[in-house]
């Protein structure tokens, strides 16, 4: 339990920023599996459609500080190639 009241008000901002991470984090895998669904389906412009919103949401999370910026361009990367692959 904090004690000091700058204690207390880290304590209610660091709960705050947790829900929203992990909305973003959760928002994230989201895209990615309609990304990975897209891929089956083998439709190339809903394919690079989605690979664009992927990769914008990745941006947006290093930005923020949700993502590290190498795991953002990792996963960019790697979802890249394989959109290449499939399309």
């Amino acid at each position: 339990m904090p004690n000091t009241k700058s204690a207390i008000k880290r304590t209610r901002s660091n709960a705050k920023k947790q829900q929203v991470n992990r909305a973003v984090k959760s928002r994230i895998g989201t895209l990615e599996r309609q990304l990975k669904d897209t891929l089956a389906q083998g439709d190339k412009d809903a394919i690079q459609s989605a690979l664009r919103t992927v990769t914008s949401a990745y941006d947006k999370a290093a930005k923020k500080g949700v993502v590290h910026a190498n795991k953002a361009s990792n996963k960019k990367s790697s979802l890249t190639k394989l959109a290449n692959k499939a399309g």
